[in-house]
């Protein structure tokens, strides 16, 4: 049996028809209720600089700054510390790159067509990225790392491009695209320096070059080139991404630390309790599944992400520096976040892809002390969706009406009174890698409702003020048959809202 996921109709728009009317949609225009209203009211004088720091499957509870007890942050944790934490910050649909496309478009998955990691044309090329309305709009922008959008972030314009376009490239030889002023060059990979001792393999004949820190070289390269516009880079570092890594100067890092195994990892002894058979047998668990992202023990996994997100810190670190050093950091936006979370051994599960609070939890901070007060903390639900329209505002820019995110710019100054009560997550990769079955959801402060929709379909539910760990699944409750019914039905209103016609075709 197959699956394949069709639209009723088509992403069909004229780039002029999007920013003026906001009705690019999947087939159909977003219902006009739940779009932002286009704003340019961006900061007194001079527009701000605007860096944006997007980890690899970083969790919301890793950084030291979130009370992570093995893990230090001080990088990271110094922009929420200094600038506005969002304490309930999540992705839309928890996949490196159709993660990425939302977080580019400020649209759900099944509006820009970037449904899954193997979609070859993710969002087309009338539907712009945030950066496109930021060049328009005078800024110099620049992508540097992992951007993992095939046909739709290397053809746009970057007056300075170097990233590559996968899950992951090797951290010790790295392959990049290289480009400027909107004129592209050819994949290279960089070797690091040659070392003269095997004249008879030259292949090995050169130290390592590690991936996130060549892409930091070369974005404070380009940080530190004479502009008489403002800049917006855009940073987006590849670790810990399986095979996860780590640089030199952490291979020894936690030896001698236990880590604590979570209170769910037994549960696949138990025959996995509540859990869907779907939840059961999907090839996405720590030490029995074999494939070339599997970690081989919790320890293992844990320790090496752990080790990446250090690496991760001081590059962030190295920036931050460099911006305080020239006198800019104040004067520049800096955003953190994450394109989803990533299991730790919470049912004995790795990576992400489930709805589940491990996998689409992710950091948010945004550091700017000329709008946000420092140690701000917002509590309020926020969603990758959400960054594109942040962005855009804090530059003047207008935010097209067919963005679904919403600016958080009133919310982090505490002046916002209206803002959503629940949200839509979407998952579509199947069949693929560790055979996560097609899901749907809505998640509202209280409560979580999952719908497996591919056959045989099956459901999750939970109270997570009761049960924030997600061990109790009251689908098959009696006295929670109006709740399922009630949640059931505001999912499809959400689908409806955000203009979802796709259907499922099984064969």
């Amino acid at each position: 049996m197959s699956n394949q996921f069709e639209a009723c109709g088509t992403v069909d728009i004229s780039r002029r028809e999007f920013l003026q009317n906001g009705s690019a949609a999947a087939g159909a225009a977003i219902a006009s209720s739940v779009l932002p209203q286009a704003v340019a009211q961006g900061a007194k004088g001079k527009r701000p600089n605007m860096v944006f720091f997007y980890t690899e499957g970083q969790r919301s509870d890793a950084l030291s700054l979130a009370g992570n007890p093995i893990l230090k942050t001080p990088h990271q944790d110094r922009i929420g510390r200094e600038g506005v934490y969002f304490n309930n910050s999540f992705c839309t649909n928890a996949l490196c790159a159709p993660a990425r496309a939302v977080t580019l478009t400020g649209l759900y998955s099944h509006t820009s067509g970037a449904l899954d990691n193997k979609t070859q044309e993710p969002f087309p090329a009338n539907i712009p990225i945030f950066t496109d309305l930021l060049h328009e709009a005078g800024y110099d922008v620049a992508m540097v790392g992992k951007a993992h959008a095939p046909n739709g972030v290397r053809e746009r314009y970057w007056d300075y491009y170097f990233a590559f376009n996968a899950p992951a490239t090797d951290y010790y030889a790295p392959h990049a695209f290289e480009g400027r002023k909107g004129a592209m060059g050819v994949e290279k990979i960089y070797r690091g320096k040659p070392r003269n001792q095997f004249p008879d393999n030259p292949a090995m004949d050169w130290t390592g070059v590690y991936a996130d820190d060549l892409f930091t070289d070369r974005a404070l390269g380009w940080l530190k080139e004479e502009r008489d516009r403002p800049f917006c880079l855009l940073l987006w570092l590849q670790t810990p991404h399986a095979p996860f890594y780590r640089p030199r100067r952490y291979l020894d890092l936690y030896d001698g630390v236990s880590i604590p195994k979570p209170a769910t990892f037994d549960d696949d002894l138990k025959g996995y309790p509540g859990k869907p058979r779907c939840f059961a047998d999907a090839q996405n668990k720590i030490g029995t599944i074999q494939n070339g992202d599997c970690p081989r023990s919790l320890e293992e996994l844990v320790k090496d992400y752990y080790a990446g997100l250090v690496a991760v810190d001081d590059n962030i670190g190295r920036v931050m520096s460099y911006l305080e050093s020239s006198g800019q950091l104040d004067d520049t936006v800096v955003l953190h976040s994450s394109d989803h979370g990533f299991f730790l051994g919470e049912w004995r599960c790795y990576d992400k892809r489930f709805m589940h609070e491990p996998s689409l939890r992710v950091p948010a901070m945004i550091r700017y002390p000329r709008l946000f007060r420092a140690g701000t903390k917002v509590d309020e639900m926020i969603l990758n969706i959400d960054f594109a329209p942040t962005l855009l505002e804090l530059a003047g820019a207008t935010i097209p009406e067919a963005m679904q995110g919403k600016s958080l710019v009133k919310l982090a100054q505490g002046n916002e009174s209206q803002w959503r009560k629940d949200w839509l997550y979407e998952y579509f990769e199947y069949p693929g890698a560790e055979q996560v079955r097609p899901h749907r959801g809505v998640r509202t402060t209280r409560y979580k409702y999952i719908h497996y929709f591919v056959a045989p379909e099956e459901f999750e539910l939970y109270d997570l003020q009761a049960d924030p760990g997600e061990r109790s699944n009251l689908i098959g409750n009696p006295q929670y048959t109006q709740l399922r019914k009630q949640l059931a039905a505001r999912l499809e209103e959400l689908r409806k809202e955000t203009g979802d016609q796709m259907r499922n075709v099984i064969t």
